[in-house]
């Protein structure tokens, strides 16, 4: 989490953009973004060239050639503050639209990015709190982001509010993803899914992606990512270049409205917080996607789009309002039939409604389900997650110490009052068992299985409480002779007390 003395600077920083006479929101946290990539570059090319002259040889494949060294974070920023706003403004935003290749989809992206600080005040002022935040530690640019996208007084109701980090690293988790996967989340955002799913196969899978065939998969073709946001696009794509993915498929792409004819069966791997913004109208989407599903609710809709993404065997972990569930219209209970009776539904994952605090309140789940056409579900797996390691308040405290927070904690280490502040881990470790031991689960657990059977024969309901058994304590109850001898006792104790009285009293 960030410190309260970087909140601190951000809100003065904020302050000051909106006195320098930027007052979006976004474009705020996009010109913030740019400079936090600017220094991420410099130490980049800082680790570059401390690993050349370690081994003695030139600098692999170098950022900054000889006419831009002075374009360099650590350069500019010991001019004046008129000439470093000049530098930054003339020259480094200039070099940086064509940074990663003319044919790149960053590059594409950043063409029509726009350098928006005027003043040397605010630049200082930028520059002076970037510099105080630790840009090796991604987990503190994470919760940069989300602190900003926190000011937002809208993020509720557009969807541009991030996915909080342990939800998305939980599902990548449970995903797994492989290096040959092709991974797509058609409401990218900053794109912190397939960030996740990078960070996942290097840390899983190193060794396999020293091939120069699976690196160029890695870099080229592994990632997808549509938006049709212009600045979530920026943010996204440089997001995946700092995490050294060079040229991921990120595009401008109305998912709901475009026909997916296509993308259709392309993907192995979906993961996605889609916005759901309620209703379109029928004209306004895509006309394959109604054939799915005839409705113009919106996670309806994307579902049925992944649906139409997945290749044969794919599979996706999306997050879902509990709508989706329950509801009782003849789309909810179409769409549901099919992930069950035309595919394999794998598992609904219930989180606290307080997870997307701040900026929501709304109850959600995550499905997880694997494309077939031809069904194969025989069980699906249920977990109530009561915590997930913060305060379900608009504050989201985290309620343990770091190094037990997030779904990567051995098991055991929490212990029974731990898992009840985060039960991510244990979803982890039962998710794994899912076709073992847990099949064994009494339904009035945490976790349990439930025969496709029996969920047909509830509508295709998938609603937890639908199926979870309440363990009522037993209580032991007297028999009417006991009872009534009770009373003549008492009886008999309240008759002496007065006698006793009646004797003090005379």
């Amino acid at each position: 989490m960030i410190t309260g003395e970087l909140k601190s600077k951000i809100d003065r920083l904020w302050d000051a953009f909106w006195s320098g006479g930027i007052s979006n929101p976004l474009e705020v946290i996009e010109q913030i973004t740019y400079l936090m990539f600017i220094r991420r570059l410099d130490i980049l090319e800082q680790a570059k060239e401390n690993k050349a002259n370690r081994t003695g040889r030139p600098v692999e494949n170098p950022i900054y050639a000889g006419d831009t060294q002075v374009l360099r974070w650590s350069v500019f920023i010991n001019e004046s503050p008129e000439n470093m706003l000049a530098r930054v403004r003339d020259r480094v935003f200039p070099w940086l639209r064509t940074l990663g290749g003319e044919e790149s989809t960053y590059a594409h992206h950043m063409k029509d990015a726009r350098f928006t600080i005027t003043t040397s005040n605010l630049l200082t002022k930028a520059v002076d709190m970037i510099n105080g935040i630790d840009m090796g530690d991604r987990d503190t640019k994470g919760d940069l982001y989300e602190y900003m996208l926190g000011k937002i007084a809208t993020a509720g109701q557009n969807g541009q509010f991030r996915t909080p980090r342990h939800i998305i690293q939980l599902m990548v988790e449970m995903m797994a993803p492989q290096p040959g996967d092709e991974i797509c989340d058609p409401a990218c955002g900053t794109a912190g899914f397939l960030v996740a799913s990078a960070e996942y196969v290097e840390r899983t899978h190193r060794e396999a992606l020293f091939e120069p065939v699976q690196r160029q998969h890695f870099n080229e073709s592994m990632f997808h990512g549509f938006d049709f946001d212009n600045t979530m696009l920026r943010i996204g794509s440089m997001n995946m270049l700092l995490h050294s993915v060079e040229n991921p498929d990120i595009r401008h792409r109305d998912s709901l409205a475009e026909s997916a004819a296509g993308e259709a069966d392309r993907y192995s791997l979906i993961l996605a917080n889609p916005p759901f913004a309620g209703s379109l109208d029928y004209d306004a989407t895509a006309a394959d996607l109604q054939k799915v599903v005839k409705t113009r609710k919106t996670e309806l809709l994307f579902l049925a789009l992944f649906l139409r993404l997945l290749k044969p065997g794919g599979r996706a972990a999306v997050i879902v309002p509990d709508g989706v569930l329950f509801g009782a219209s003849k789309a909810h209970r179409d769409l549901r039939k099919l992930l069950v009776e035309g595919h394999k539904l794998d598992a609904v994952v219930k989180l606290p409604s307080g997870a997307f605090k701040p900026y929501a309140g709304v109850s959600t789940a995550i499905l997880f389900f694997t494309k077939t056409n031809s069904g194969g579900t025989d069980n699906v797996w249920f977990y109530e997650v009561t915590a997930d390691g913060w305060s379900l308040d608009d504050k989201r405290t985290p309620l343990l110490p770091e190094d037990k927070l997030g779904p990567l904690v051995a098991e055991g280490v929490l212990g029974d009052i731990g898992h009840a502040k985060n039960n991510l881990p244990d979803v982890l470790a039962r998710w794994k068992r899912r076709n073992g031991s847990e099949q064994k689960r009494a339904r009035s657990e945490q976790s349990f299985c439930v025969p496709k059977a029996d969920i047909a024969a509830e509508g295709y309901d998938l609603s937890i409480n639908r199926y979870k058994e309440i363990v009522h304590e037993q209580v032991q109850h007297r028999t009417p002779t006991e009872i009534m001898d009770e009373l003549a006792r008492i009886e008999t104790e309240i008759q002496q007390g007065m006698s006793d009285l009646k004797g003090v009293l005379g």
